[in-house]
């Protein structure tokens, strides 16, 4: 089965976010009052091929753990956003999520 998952990538609270600070900031010159405590932080969406939920959630952590999120200074939270339907089962070009592009 192939699943759609989001990883959440943020800073851990004590760590400078310079970008969080600087849109704070920003905030009440834009008319926008009463927002605070702004953490700036990155989002992937990718599909990943799992026989379950547990499977694309436990592969989708390490992904996050190796690559995704510096553990010194973030954390990362994954979230498994479903299985994909059948006709949506295939990455560009109709092929599965993974599998090469054929050259020409």
């Amino acid at each position: 089965m192939i699943f759609r998952v989001a990883v959440e990538v943020s800073g851990l609270e004590g760590i400078a976010d310079p970008e969080g600070q600087t849109i704070e900031r920003a905030l009440p010159l834009l008319g926008f009052e009463g927002i605070g405590h702004v953490r700036a932080g990155r989002i992937f969406r990718f599909e990943v091929v799992a026989s379950d939920e547990s499977e694309a959630r436990a592969r989708s952590e390490e992904l996050c753990d190796r690559l995704l999120a510096n553990p010194v200074i973030q954390r990362g939270e994954v979230t498994v956003l479903g299985a994909v339907n059948g006709s949506d089962a295939t990455g560009a070009g109709g092929r599965p999520p993974g599998e090469p592009q054929a050259s020409a």
